[in-house]
């Protein structure tokens, strides 16, 4: 007989006992979990306003509300926020330095309960000084929201933004970049960029373009204006005492929800390279206004009687009830004690049956946290807002059934993505009893990390992580050119990925950038963000696969995505001018050697018959063998 149940009760029951003696402990436990009503919406704002930086202002000699990290100093001479500080530009090592200046209290720029980010407005004065007139200086500065007042990101490029491009940082950043960089995807070296928790703009506007440049010592202003209600962004630039330009330097769309939290710290980073003659970065003026929408918490209809009523006693000079007598206490322990039998019976009976009910609900079998588990269907119905459309991620209408991606969260805080399949997707008794065992058989880095499915009744879903760095779409075609070893890092991780895929017998049915994502090492995970990706694979499936795989090796190569790259492409193979295809953004720091062999590569898999086509793992080997050792057939 297995005592191990009774073990448990009696250890629960003498916690209990130790409870009923000590009511306070109850009542504390009691209203650690209550929650405080939600009241009528209110709007929270901040403004900030630092007309200058002079030390004899009203503000104070020591600037009390802004904090220094690293190089960043307040000049006393000149009035501004010197990044790196004069002294230290002069001093015997003056190359990659890095400084913040930010506002040392943290401003509310996210409402939890609505996932709605802030909107906020900031203009500041700029000028970028350096030692000596003949010389451009580097690298430059940004306007940063960051998670903490204490991290010093990197210098050179990195703008000081960050500093580990292999952990998730929830930063944004508007960059004012004086240097190019092309392993970060910079246009020239007089640009701006919008950042999004990466060193590699998420989008980026040339200068030269609006005949602004960056490199004089003339007095720049910016202005940065958020809309968190319609997610969108709008950045102006022009000289400080001109109006507001009429026309944005740079404006886009965007949801900064995934890379904000409750409480951010606002201020500026930057850092120089390694150019004896940096330049100085200077900040004469900063202005910042947010507003973020919030729920007030007003009194409970309830009172805790008890719990006044134990204070009283607690504190109160005054005379007071008697604690609870001790035929209260036995009839706890009486009831509880029969609870506790009742559940030691209940254990016995189901050893010998497969299906029977512990007292406080059904036992499941215990699995590693990482294992894919089955959800039930109240699970992620909650995690998704009972799948309101607003969660909604992608749709997908295809061969007469049709599949929603949700964005929920579960109950432990982890943000998913739920795909909900048609009934049309369960007319298959076959599919459905497979659907779980292919999930188990389905893990390989650059797959979707599984975190279970739910087959309940007429439902079919599958939870997957969420990945809130996006799609290769964005960036291979949004933030100016990405560098040469990234894409073939990307063609070669995507094509490990799709090889054993097809060696399960699983067919992805819809390969393309806009279904491949980035995990937070900015490593490619074939995602089913809008595909059948749980159906069995077959030699058709396969080969469409294969041919989808070719078209997104050409989009990656030239660096860009129209309907007639392919016969583009053939013709220039014809003519051996393939180079022609190749990005001509990436300049002469691309393998033109590599670049070409990976073009014929992709040639190969988009062969108008599939049967010329190879399988993935042929594809596999040839990338990772010499790139001399095999021919390409087209």
């Amino acid at each position: 007989m297995d005592s191990s149940p009774c073990l448990w009760w009696l250890l629960i029951l003498g916690s209990i006992v130790h409870l009923v003696q000590q009511p306070q402990l109850l009542q504390a436990h009691r209203f650690s979990f209550t929650h405080h009503p939600k009241g009528p919406f209110t709007n929270v704002t901040k403004h900030l306003h630092f007309p200058n930086f002079l030390t004899t202002s009203s503000l104070g000699t020591n600037f009390p509300q802004l904090k220094f990290l690293g190089d960043a100093r307040v000049s006393e001479e000149k009035g501004v926020i010197q990044i790196p500080h004069s002294s230290s530009s002069q001093a015997d090592q003056p190359t990659y330095q890095v400084g913040r200046a930010i506002y040392s209290s943290p401003i509310r720029l996210f409402d939890p309960l609505t996932l709605t980010p802030a909107s906020f407005e900031t203009t500041f004065s700029f000028q970028f000084t350096t030692n000596s007139i003949a010389t451009r200086g580097g690298n430059g500065l940004a306007f940063v929201i960051s998670p903490d007042e204490f991290t010093i990101g990197r210098p050179g490029p990195w703008l000081g933004i960050l500093n580990d491009a292999c952990k998730h940082y929830k930063v944004f950043a508007v960059e004012f970049d004086t240097n190019h960089d092309p392993q970060f995807g910079d246009p020239n070296d007089d640009h701006i960029g919008i950042n999004l928790g990466a060193a590699v703009s998420f989008k980026t506007a040339n200068l030269s373009e609006a005949n602004i440049s960056l490199h004089n010592s003339k007095v720049h202003r910016a202005w940065i204006t958020y809309d968190g209600n319609h997610k969108h962004i709008n950045i102006h630039l022009g000289l400080d005492g001109n109006p507001i330009p009429s026309k944005p330097i740079l404006s886009s769309p965007l949801n900064l929800s995934p890379f904000l939290q409750e409480y951010m710290f606002v201020g500026f980073s930057a850092s120089t390279g390694n150019s004896s003659q940096n330049s100085i970065h200077n900040i004469l003026s900063w202005n910042f206004s947010s507003t973020v929408q919030a729920s007030l918490h007003v009194p409970s209809t309830k009172i805790c009687h008890r719990n006044v009523a134990h204070l009283v006693s607690k504190y109160s000079t005054t005379p007071h009830t008697n604690p609870p007598s001790s035929f209260l206490i036995f009839v706890a322990l009486l009831v509880l004690s029969s609870v506790a039998l009742l559940s030691f019976y209940f254990s016995r009976i189901k050893t010998n049956t497969s299906d029977a009910l512990l007292f406080f609900g059904t036992k499941q079998r215990p699995m590693l946290p990482i294992s894919p588990r089955r959800f039930t269907f109240a699970e992620l119905y909650i995690a998704t807002r009972r799948f309101d459309k607003a969660q909604v991620l992608a749709t997908d209408c295809r061969g007469g059934s049709t599949s929603v991606l949700y964005r929920g969260t579960l109950v432990n805080g982890c943000q998913v993505a739920v795909k909900r399949f048609s009934t049309q997707f369960l007319s298959s008794a076959r599919v459905t009893k497979r659907l779980g065992d292919q999930i188990t058989r389905a893990s390989h880095p650059n797959l979707p990390n599984i975190r279970g499915w739910c087959c309940d009744g007429r439902e079919a879903m599958i939870v997957y992580d969420h990945y809130p760095n996006g799609s290769l779409e964005r960036w291979l075609f949004g933030i100016g050119a990405l560098p040469w070893t990234w894409r073939l890092k990307l063609v070669k991780d995507i094509a490990q990925g799709l090889s054993f895929l097809h060696s399960k017998q699983l067919a992805h049915g819809n390969l393309k950038a806009s279904s491949v994502f980035l995990d937070v090492n900015y490593r490619p995970v074939l995602g089913d963000y809008g595909l059948d990706f749980f159906l069995p694979g077959s030699g058709r499936g396969s080969k469409g696969d294969v041919f989808g795989f070719g078209m997104l090796v050409l989009e990656t190569v030239a660096g860009r995505k129209e309907e007639g790259l392919l016969g583009f492409a053939r013709e220039m193979f014809e003519k051996g001018e393939i180079g022609r295809v190749v990005d001509e953004r990436m300049g002469d720091r691309v393998n033109s050697e590599e670049a070409v062999r990976i073009l014929k590569i992709g040639l190969s898999c988009t062969a108008s018959e599939s049967g010329r086509r190879p399988c993935m793992e042929e594809v596999v080997q040839c990338l990772a063998s010499s790139f001399h050792s095999r021919p390409i057939v087209l």
